[in-house]
């Protein structure tokens, strides 16, 4: 089977699922509640042109792809370095506690500092998220074997249960409760030019960082014994990879919100394409998230148009099938 995989040069299928990328991009930015034809999307981007549709290519639609592709992308790869760096299938930010502890911090800071800029607002996503894996982490870690992958998933769904409960809490006793959701609907609406020269920088750090650790993160994705005896820092070396999974989940949550399952569902995909080796995983990875998120948005976009069906729904609608086969076989890779 890993002949099969390997049968076509990486460099092939990494072209072709660019070409998708690419294909995907120009249906997202043609398609929507007012179709526009490709000749307008050109003159509004490449020739810069002045009249109303061309503004609202501008600053509309060209920056709330140019989003999912960000958000996409940064929510794969975290997938897969979760993934690889804890041995666990069902590793995803949006399960593991990551998202619902940003998306907790985002309505502490609306609540307490008000008057806090669009980086502060980041700022505490990344703390939340940090503090919901630690927490998950730290429960499963109580028991011996409390890293098995179940487990894990248990300990998300409670901390994670906790945490959103705190955020509506949050939201309800200091009257923020609008404020709140519009930040966490998981929804691609509004975003500006302006956020993302604030988030955007942190996606492309991460994602960069993790394409540098790539071959650390196939090492102890096959044993922690290997790696120690290939010379490996484990410790410094997952520090390094807690650290890129909170600067990509929480800037995700920053820009669009609660997001489940596109970390789950984009690296076994990948897997099942390239193999095991992470230097292939994790670009491979950037690609293909990047594309589903921008299906998924077209999707919300036309599906019920003039109207906006969420963007986190219909990802839910394709992750939790996904996900529930990734159970019925016992939470093996799917390879």
């Amino acid at each position: 089977m890993k002949e099969n995989k390997r049968s076509i040069p990486f460099t092939i299928k990494l072209l072709l699922a660019m070409a998708a990328f690419v294909g995907m991009f120009g249906a997202a930015m043609v398609f929507g509640a007012a179709d526009i034809s490709i000749k307008e999307v050109w003159s509004a981007v490449a020739a810069n042109g002045a009249d109303d549709q061309s503004l609202i290519i501008r600053e509309i639609r060209l920056p709330r792809e140019i989003a999912a592709i960000l958000v996409g992308a940064a929510l794969a790869v975290s997938g897969a370095v979760m993934q690889g760096m804890t041995k666990n299938p069902l590793a995803d930010p949006g399960l593991l506690g990551l998202t619902a502890g940003a998306n907790a911090a985002l309505a502490l800071a609306v609540a307490f500092f008000p008057s806090a800029n669009y980086l502060g607002i980041t700022i505490a996503c990344f703390i939340g998220a940090a503090v919901g894996a630690m927490l998950v982490f730290g429960i499963g870690s109580l028991k011996k074997g409390g890293f098995a992958p179940f487990r894990i998933v248990l300990a998300g769904a409670a901390v994670s249960a906790l945490l959103y409960a705190i955020a509506d809490g949050v939201g309800i006793y200091f009257k923020v409760s609008k404020e709140v959701s519009m930040w966490t609907a998981g929804g691609l609406i509004g975003v500006t030019w302006k956020q993302l020269q604030i988030i955007s920088p942190f996606i492309i750090i991460g994602i960069v960082a993790a394409l540098y650790l790539s071959r650390q993160v196939t090492v102890l994705s096959l044993s922690e014994e290997v790696a120690v005896g290939l010379g490996q820092k484990t410790m410094f070396i997952k520090s390094m990879l807690f650290i890129i999974v909170i600067l990509l989940a929480g800037a995700s949550v920053a820009l669009v919100g609660n997001m489940a399952f596109i970390g789950l569902i984009i690296p076994h995909l990948v897997r099942a394409v390239v193999g095991t080796d992470y230097r292939f995983i994790l670009p491979m990875s950037v690609v293909l998230g990047g594309t589903l998120m921008l299906l998924a948005d077209t999707l919300g976009r036309t599906i019920n148009a003039p109207y906006e069906t969420p963007i986190a729904a219909i990802v839910a609608m394709m992750g939790l099938p996904f996900f529930l086969i990734i159970v019925r076989k016992g939470g093996k890779m799917l390879l």
